[in-house]
């Protein structure tokens, strides 16, 4: 999680200086269109619209593509409950796809679930860990898919020589309490077609067409409002500048931990989609058991354990309910979607034996050292423990 400091403070207290706390209360050269403006340079995108939350500039991301009711989008198995939930919210129907080793969806197994009613792929860069984008973005372009990068949880991280969010059609941020940038809650929507801009400002704001905004002839439709305030987006103009040194203390401290895991034969370095600009660490061992033990040791999580993030949890999607039953997506659906575990049994039994390890962007370097150790003799024992009961 980002420092919050002096910058948020000054910031937040010139827009209740100056006593208007609407976004367009100064136009360009408010803090939202600051931002906006910045993070559109720094991400390589044309065009950044700030919204309320990262599932809100998914749902609006979706809205902007067309996407809606019959539609399939495919969703990893694996990631927060909110991107599954996001195409329900227009009408779609979300399809569960295992996941890699790599912690991010497979794309053998993208594949095998396109029928003639998929329309978009939404990727997710989980915890930091990118996804193969160069064999997404291919297999999109040979099927006539649309991609939308889930990057809520990887603001601002590289795959290759691009940063995520900026390389599909579309790419969602979040900005919640445990992101790279923060403003509490928060989220955009990235995208460098023009088309898709208007539209999600459209949908983001009921009240946008009035407020002088060119259209660029897109009729006019009926959308929500996921505005924010022009207090988070000081907060946020004054978070994007602490963005690249996160990112880069993780970067060095994933050279570092990544040492405690070398040489083992019980577990190793879960395979990264760029591991040059590798800014996350996550470790796979042979079996749950090592896992759980290992899951014991501070600044170590085995992910099955992470409740919503794992699709077994979503009982609001695994329900197939909704909030009026004439408004089921489902119901629309072209087909049966069915969620059997059995189905992902890959996806479970990744994360069954796969332990996040935190690596400690606010702490000094030597403390992080001394902590490659502790680290080290954690899983080691988790390794002589499995010999003995083996034995």
């Amino acid at each position: 999680m980002p420092k919050v400091g002096f910058r948020e403070f000054y910031a937040v207290s010139r827009v209740l200086a100056h006593g208007q706390l609407l976004r367009y209360s100064r136009g360009e050269r408010g803090y939202t269109a600051r931002f906006e403006a910045q993070l559109a340079d720094k991400i390589g995108v044309d065009h950044v619209l700030t919204v309320n939350s990262g599932t809100n500039a998914l749902i609006t991301a979706l809205a902007a593509a067309g996407i809606g009711p019959g539609d399939e989008v495919l969703v990893p198995a694996y990631t927060w409950v909110a991107t599954a939930l996001a195409p329900l919210a227009v009408g779609a129907v979300p399809v569960l796809v295992n996941i890699d080793e790599s912690l991010t969806i497979d794309p053998l197994d993208i594949e095998r679930q396109i029928t003639p009613y998929t329309k978009a792929i939404l990727p997710v860069h989980m915890l930091n860990l990118v996804c193969d984008m160069d064999a997404i973005m291919d297999i999109a372009k040979r099927h006539n898919l649309l991609v939308i990068e889930d990057a809520c949880q990887g603001v601002g991280v590289r795959y290759k020589d691009r940063r995520v969010g900026s390389i599909g059609d579309l790419g969602a941020f979040s900005f919640n309490h445990f992101k790279n940038v923060t403003s509490g809650e928060g989220g955009a929507v990235l995208t460098k077609d023009e088309r898709y801009f208007v539209r999600a400002r459209m949908y983001h704001d009921p009240g946008s067409f009035m407020r002088g905004h060119d259209r660029s002839n897109e009729p006019l439709f009926s959308g929500m409002n996921f505005r924010v305030s022009e207090l988070t987006g000081a907060v946020l103009h004054a978070q994007l500048s602490r963005l690249d040194p996160l990112l880069e203390r993780m970067r060095v401290r994933h050279s570092i931990i990544a040492e405690a895991f070398e040489n083992l034969d019980h577990c190793r370095l879960s395979p990264h989609n760029d591991p040059e600009n590798a800014v996350a660490l996550s470790v796979i061992f042979d079996t749950p058991e090592q896992a759980k033990a290992f899951a014991e040791t501070r600044g170590a999580e085995r992910l099955i354990d992470t409740d919503r993030h794992v699709f077994t949890n979503w009982e609001a999607v695994l329900s197939k309910r909704s909030f009026n039953p004439k408004m089921n997506p489902h119901d629309w659906a072209h087909r049966t979607i069915e969620y059997n575990a059995e189905d992902y049994a890959r996806t479970l039994d990744i994360l069954s034996r796969t332990c996040r390890v935190a690596l400690g962007a606010q702490f000094p370097v030597p403390v992080m050292r001394y902590r490659k150790k502790v680290l080290n003799k954690a899983v080691s024992a988790c390794g002589k423990e499995a010999r003995l009961a083996a034995a």
